[in-house]
């Protein structure tokens, strides 16, 4: 249906009312000279009484006088209100088929039409070192621009630092660009190959990678480093034949582990990672070159440079203190760590110097270098609810979590049928916004709500039910932060269904430090709410006659079509040291 607008015929009114108003102003002054004479007059007056009385009525006779000959007031009206006038919006043109009809009246269908038509990966923010936009040299980049190398190609993941970026291809070769990687980059070159990687983490200066079969490795982020660099003997298919491998890497290889058991997850800060193993224990390594881990981010009591075991530097060590409790989830900030047993429980350690370990920060003991219990009952104290922590995020000097809290027997609802209620808390530095609370906090050492993020509920019309909105995944970058949520997504428009059936993919969320422009919204201020970006592609958007106050969504999990393949593909968030991506992920 076409919607209307009522828009004034403004020229001509405004064209009387600019008139009226100069002849007031004539007035005004005219009728201010009379005063004036007026009052000259009794001055000079001064004297007798009658004297002074007939000096008055003379002075009023002759203003009177001035302003009648001036033509003021000669007659007064009132301007006329010029009539509204109901103008009514172009015809859309009639659409061809079925899906220029969607393209037409959905932003969000277009947007997910886009992510299959065209994968790849869409950067901005920091690009001093050619790694949001390898082909540029401009310093920041303020609105997502996709980087040419990667168009039609899937990744499996993405890091990107302010100085170099590193990717894993679609078939697990590892990537890598930036003028931290190589002086004269203009693009991504791959390096560790035939791996079969899955998952990357950086740190300050060395690449950890997650292969399919459980081996971590470490790779330096120089390409100098990893040609000149030490070469291992690598297994060939051929039997009992060994060859050297073509770049150098280190292997980060746990002791001890169960038959079957492996690496299934790896996170690392700007000195240390954390490796979890498929049995739910946890070991910790140093990930950087230059610097030993020293702030307790290890989690081992008493771990130094000077006290640490014979062998590697980087070997790594199994926290002891959490045997007994199976660990489910890790996270890692620049200098802590986070991690969330089966049960539920959170267990942190390293640098507290910001409250980020969920602690009061105190300046006799700004480290904790044990892994601690973070109190969470007390944060729904009082309301009738049972907390259970569901994830756990961090980066840079914040820390996150996603809480379902599940209300007790005979209490009131939140929304009709809801149980349980979907929070995200928020603790550490916040001073650019990074805790998404709406507040500025140099610390904040006790776990605060972000209300954007917190008891949000929608009806499911496929289940009849009123389901929480959670959150399907936080990326957590240095001073930045995004929030994809888990609501109701569609992706099931065919041919077969109604011209007016759109897809429509997950709500995106962002907040933080903006000196790089690194969250999307063309501006450089700093945001402490979390808030929408535009579309990607707004040019799409505008080449459909639309304007600019639709938002971006990301695209779910679906299988689709790529060069003559069955693929599942999902668009994915990382926001990084300063630079954000958003790309086609398998």
């Amino acid at each position: 249906m076409n919607q209307t607008r009522v828009l004034p015929r403004c020229g001509s009114a405004c064209h009387r009312a600019r008139r009226a108003l100069t002849v007031q102003r004539r007035s005004f002054r005219r009728a201010s000279h009379a005063r004036i004479s007026f009052a000259s007059a009794a001055n000079a007056s001064k004297g007798s009484p009658n004297r002074h009385f007939a000096s008055v009525l003379f002075s009023v006779a002759v203003g009177a006088g001035c302003l009648y000959h001036s033509g003021y007031p000669r007659s007064l009206h009132a301007e006329a209100v010029p009539a509204a006038e109901l103008k009514f919006e172009e015809p859309r043109k009639k659409a061809r088929s079925r899906e220029e009809n969607r393209d037409a009246i959905s932003s969000q269908h277009l947007q997910v039409k886009k992510s299959w038509e065209s994968p790849g990966v869409y950067a901005w923010g920091n690009n001093a070192s050619r790694v949001a936009a390898p082909d540029s040299d401009e310093v920041n980049i303020k609105l997502p621009r996709r980087i040419a190398y990667f168009d039609g190609k899937l990744l499996r993941d993405i890091k990107l630092d302010r100085t170099f970026g590193a990717a894993v291809t679609e078939n697990g070769d590892l990537l890598q660009w930036g003028t931290g990687f190589e002086p004269t980059s203009r693009g991504p070159v791959p390096t560790l190959k035939g791996k079969d990687l899955v998952k990357i983490s950086i740190s300050r200066d060395r690449i950890i990678a997650l292969s399919s079969s459980g081996t971590v490795y470490s790779v330096s982020t120089s390409k100098s480093d990893i040609e000149s660099g030490s070469k291992s003997q690598e297994s060939s298919w051929f039997p009992f034949w060994k060859s050297r491998s073509n770049i150098s890497y280190r292997i980060l290889k746990p002791n001890n582990l169960a038959w079957g058991e492996k690496v299934k997850d790896i996170s690392s800060g700007l000195e240390h990672c954390l490796l979890l193993t498929s049995a739910g224990r946890l070991f910790s390594a140093a990930s950087g070159t230059e610097d030993y881990p020293s702030k307790g981010q290890l989690g081992v009591p008493g771990l130094t440079w000077t006290s640490r075991p014979i062998g590697s530097y980087d070997q790594p060590h199994e926290i002891t203190t959490l045997k007994g409790f199976e660990i489910e989830r890790i996270a890692t900030g620049d200098y802590h760590s986070l991690v969330i047993d089966k049960q539920g429980r959170v267990f942190s350690f390293g640098d507290n110097s910001y409250g980020q370990l969920g602690f009061e920060y105190s300046p006799e003991s700004s480290i904790i270098d044990a892994p601690s219990l973070v109190a969470i009952d007390k944060l729904y104290r009082g309301t009738g609810q049972v907390p259970r922590v569901t994830g756990v995020a961090a980066g840079g000097t914040a820390s996150f979590l996603t809480i379902d809290a599940i209300r007790a027997p005979g209490q009131e609802q939140q929304a009709p049928g809801a149980v349980v209620t979907a929070d995200t808390w928020s603790f550490g530095q916040g001073i650019w916004g990074g805790l998404g609370n709406g507040r500025w906090t140099h610390a904040q050492g006790t776990p605060s709500k972000i209300k954007a993020l917190s008891g949000l509920f929608e009806y499911d019309e496929t289940t009849k039910l009123v389901v929480p909105i959670r959150l399907s995944h936080l990326s957590i970058g240095q001073t930045h932060a995004s929030a994809i949520m888990n609501n109701v997504t569609h992706l099931g428009a065919t041919n077969r269904t109604s011209e007016n059936d759109t897809n429509w993919g997950a709500d995106v969320l962002w907040w933080g430090g903006n000196e790089f422009y690194q969250l999307g919204t063309g501006k450089r201020n700093n945001l402490s709410n979390p808030t929408y970006i535009a579309p990607l592609d707004a040019e799409a958007d505008r080449e459909k006659g639309r304007r600019a106050e639709h938002r971006f969504q990301i695209t779910p999990m679906k299988k689709i079509k790529v060069d003559g393949r069955n693929v599942s593909v999902e668009q994915r968030i990382e926001c990084g040291r300063g630079v954000t991506a958003v790309y086609s992920g398998t």
